[in-house]
């Protein structure tokens, strides 16, 4: 039997509206709306950090206002991300739904599968590893390409996550901070290792917008899911810009630790 998820596709907005939207989503479906599939982009870029990071050891917050980038804090976990060339999606669930799993290790993998069955739709054969990540292996090496962050909250399960479709390596190590500024060339090299993107993978990469179809098909198939493709209503509309705007915009969230 299919699970009907409402999808949205939100397009691009600010890394404030982007993050109060999120958590409007988990607020409406913890109060009984269907689950959520949402796709959506970062405009201007910007720089997220996990719940538990302390952004002033994570982000150069001066580099960022030179370049024009936002900076928030999310209210899922994991380090900092940088958010720029990425198709970024979110998936909300309750805890007593079949999709969700109470050990988290597996409750990644279910959920990850939509973006492995989305990356083999576009051609390109990926893995879970580790915790949240999914690698595809590129020149002998297995790079990362996906990284996602999940948190639990009013019964309800928030994963959310990016593919890249392009890297900027260069421009991420201005606005993270780096522990040596001697060892800065190395890790850029290192890094350049270990990631990886569309654009680099296939000889014609997909827009936002044609990444976007592949994923929706990669998590219908994946999960098993049938779409209602709707718009946020009002009141998830009016919650986010609330939140956005008293919330996830404001130094004292942002600077929280």
């Amino acid at each position: 039997m299919s699970h009907l998820f409402r999808l949205f596709n939100t397009g691009y907005n600010n890394c404030y509206y982007n993050m109060g939207l999120d958590e409007a989503l988990l607020e409406s479906t913890a109060k009984g709306e269907l689950p959520v599939l949402r796709f959506y982009g970062w405009k201007p870029a910007a720089v997220s950090v996990g719940y538990f990071q302390g952004l002033r050891e994570e982000v150069d917050v001066q580099a960022c206002r030179r370049f024009g980038f936002d900076v928030v804090r999310r209210i899922s976990g994991g380090g900092a991300v940088f958010h720029k060339s990425e198709l970024t999606y979110s998936i909300v669930i309750p805890l007593t739904h079949p999709l969700a799993d109470a050990d988290l290790n597996n409750s990644y993998r279910t959920l990850c599968a939509g973006l492995i069955e989305g990356l083999a739709l576009a051609g390109v054969h990926a893995e879970f590893s580790g915790i949240n990540d999914i690698v595809v292996k590129s020149a002998g090496k297995t790079r990362k390409i996906s990284g996602n962050a999940q948190t639990r909250r009013k019964g309800c399960v928030l994963q959310h996550g990016t593919v890249l479709l392009d890297n900027d390596i260069e421009t991420m190590f201005n606005v993270l901070k780096i522990p040596a500024e001697k060892i800065k060339g190395t890790l850029m090299r290192e890094a350049k290792e270990r990631v990886t993107n569309l654009r680099d993978l296939l000889k014609q990469p997909p827009s936002f917008d044609e990444a976007r179809r592949l994923f929706e098909e990669g998590f219908k198939k994946a999960l098993d899911l049938e779409y209602r493709a709707v718009s946020p209503n009002n009141e998830e509309s009016a919650r986010a810009l609330l939140l956005a705007q008293e919330k996830f915009s404001t130094a004292e969230w942002i600077y929280k630790r």
